[in-house]
């Protein structure tokens, strides 16, 4: 385990009927409900679910917890120590409540509300919770009394629409601010256990299939880690025996596997200080982290990265010539690291390479620039594997967050990203991107600095599709609503990566109800109200608007106020696959027939645009009069022909017929 609401407000505009024929019903979404000040959803991912689940060790009150969050409506608020696995027990508790496959693609949602309000207002994201949807508040990080009070007030209209909708939500309290603790929570809250920690990482070790008794559970230093460490640690703990098992050089038995671990976990920092003392000259400090950021890659390679950062770092080289100084494989020696049968390098210890980064960041401030640096140029070294310089990406990302410096991260991913060659994505930048997406900390800055760069200045095809792919890949999983709108942001510029946005925006929407209601919505607006630039979004619309991208079964209201707006524009070509992809439809599938009368009734009677669609109609039609064509092209003529009439009555014009379209 790790540490880590839809009530709509409906504005109906009233039955749609033009004349005779069907009546189609549509209610309308008002637009105060689209933007909610601070709330952003984090949808959590049900692989994710699935995996805690089967690693879940239930602490003490969790039952009660459960029991209470059963009932529609319900809102259950969870008290806890640090580093119990507060929040693992809250998704576990919403995950509990559908277990069922596919209980997510059936509509469904599962997400995460901000325990923030720094989200920009301007991508206007919904929060309309509905019957069975589940939410999770996470308060933990809150420090400060006065932000909590803040925070209660907010918790108190969650809870009222949650109530009203029939959803289920579970918030993850701060420690320490019980005195702060509104009286009218009381009886909402559940205090929850620790978890025992053996049990934690008996759990971990079985779904990793580890061979083990439980008798090799017996270490003492695992029995204090057990009683003490955070639960984090102890999955972390699990990982390492994993890791050394997999390694292959840290014995053959899981007692010594375990061991390694456990060493890796209480002594290395220690270990990796007292080496740095003894280290004492700038060239020996250098090759142990460049073998530490490089380990696995090989010997040359290294030998390029440490000589880069000493330049770097502007050390001057000294006079005297290399075959007159201590060779490269002695210096290796002397620091501990290895170099395998195949020239790559790693150290003899498990995890060592790891608290030598860590070590590094968090010691010498002063020259983290350089790092970023000397990690900007290195990471593109020839004799990196393209694993090699993903994992370079990986470490240095991770080591910069933990500093506190996540704008050191997202320069290299422009960096990164703008040096990508011809159509390729640069894998370094995009998983440098999704790390600082998932960070905890810091997810909401790499969203902001992702929505600046999209919807503001000139980026290159390199940046594009970098950012493009981080929305597919992570934050479409995460942040849909905000994917959206960065996707739509990139796919109105110029380019071939552009196009690729563009795609990736109408797939995304093409997944989802909610979603693919709301960049109708947004296309509409921007075709209304921008002079400059309509015609992109109008293009984007007509293409979101044909019958391949539609959700199924067709979210019929939606796709009226689609086409209302394209058929309010001067009939242009965009108009020609649009009608033609739902008039195939319709002659493919007797369901779909419904679109022909709605597709009439959004033009609203206006006669160039009924004029239009008899002529679209009867150039898909063709020559060839194929029987099913024929008919359906005749029962879409039939619903203009109704709409002509109920013109022509309304405004006391003489008769006129559609065959003038022609």
């Amino acid at each position: 385990m790790t540490e880590q609401d839809r009530v709509t407000v409906n504005d109906p505009r009233g039955p749609v009927n033009n004349g005779e024929g069907h009546q189609y019903v549509f209610y309308v979404p008002g637009g105060d409900w689209m933007i909610r000040n601070g709330v952003e959803s984090l949808r959590v991912a049900r692989e994710d679910r699935v995996r805690l689940a089967d690693r879940f060790v239930p602490p003490l009150g969790y039952r009660v917890a459960a029991e209470r969050l059963e009932k529609p409506g319900s809102v259950v608020l969870l008290e806890a120590p640090p580093g119990s696995g507060r929040r693992a027990a809250a998704i576990r508790l919403l995950h509990g409540l559908r277990e069922d496959e596919g209980a997510d693609e059936e509509g469904v949602r599962f997400e995460e509300l901000p325990a923030d309000k720094d989200t920009d207002k301007r991508e206007g994201n919904p929060f309309a919770p509905d019957e069975g949807d589940r939410f999770l508040l996470d308060l933990s990080g809150i420090v400060d009394e006065v932000a909590y009070v803040n925070a209660q007030r907010g918790l108190a209209l969650l809870r009222s629409q949650i109530r009203e909708a029939g959803a289920h939500m579970v918030v993850v309290l701060p420690s320490g601010m019980g005195h702060a603790h509104s009286p009218e929570l009381e009886p909402h809250t559940v205090t929850l256990g620790r978890p025992r920690g053996v049990s934690v990482v008996t759990r971990y070790l079985r779904m990793d299939r580890m061979p083990f008794r439980p008798a090799d559970l017996g270490n003492a230093d695992l029995q204090l880690l057990c009683d003490r460490a955070p639960m984090r640690e102890l999955a972390r703990l699990a990982g390492l025996v994993r890791s050394a098992r997999e390694g292959g050089r840290f014995g053959a038995d899981f007692t010594g596997w375990l061991d390694q671990a456990i060493h890796a976990v209480t002594d290395r920092a220690g270990e990796v200080g007292r080496q740095v003392v003894t280290v004492r000259t700038a060239p020996e400090r250098a090759l142990l982290l460049a073998a530490a950021v490089f380990e696995d890659a090989r010997a040359d390679t290294v030998y390029e990265a440490w000589h880069g950062l000493l330049r770097t770092l502007r050390h001057e080289e000294e006079e005297t010539t290399e075959l007159a100084r201590t060779d490269f494989g002695e210096r290796l020696e002397a620091l501990g690291i290895e170099r395998d049968a195949d020239g790559r390098l790693r150290f003899g210890r498990l995890a060592y390479a790891d608290a030598v980064r860590a070590y590094f960041w968090a010691n010498f401030p002063g020259v983290r620039d350089d790092f970023r640096d000397w990690i900007g140029q290195a990471a593109a070294l020839r004799g990196l594997t393209a694993d090699d310089k993903v994992n370079v990406a990986v470490r240095f990302g991770e080591r910069s967050l933990t500093a506190g410096r996540p704008d050191h991260l997202f320069d290299l991913v422009v960096l990164w990203a703008e040096r990508g060659a011809g159509s390729s994505c640069d894998p370094r930048a995009v998983a440098a991107l999704e790390l600082g997406l998932r960070h905890e900390r810091f997810g909401g800055w790499f969203r902001r600095r992702m929505y600046e760069r999209a919807s503001s200045g000139p980026l290159s095809d390199g940046l594009v599709r970098v950012l493009t792919n981080a929305c597919i890949r992570s934050l479409g999983a995460t942040h849909p609503d905000q994917a959206m709108v960065r996707l739509h942001y990139l796919a109105v510029r110029k380019g071939d990566a552009a196009r690729e946005a563009r795609e990736a925006l109408l797939d995304l929407a093409g997944r989802d109800r909610r979603l693919y209601r709301l960049l109708i919505d947004r296309l509409r607006d921007r075709t209304r109200r921008e002079v400059r630039g309509a015609d992109v979004h109008l293009l984007l619309l007509t293409d979101l608007l044909r019958s391949g991208r539609a959700p199924a079964p067709p979210p019929w209201p939606d796709l009226f106020l689609g086409w209302e707006a394209v058929f309010s524009q001067p009939p242009t070509e965009l108009w020609n696959p649009l009608v033609s992809s739902w008039l195939n439809a319709a002659a493919g599938n007797s369901t779909h027939e419904m679109a022909l009368g709605v597709m009439v009734r959004a033009t609203h009677g206006r006669t160039v645009a009924l004029h239009r669609l008899y002529a679209l109609a009867y150039d898909w039609l063709g020559a060839a009069r194929d029987p099913s064509r024929a008919a359906v092209a005749a029962r879409f003529w039939q619903h203009i022909d109704h709409a002509q009439d109920a013109r022509t009555k309304s405004t006391g014009a003489g008769p006129r017929t559609t065959e003038e379209a022609r």
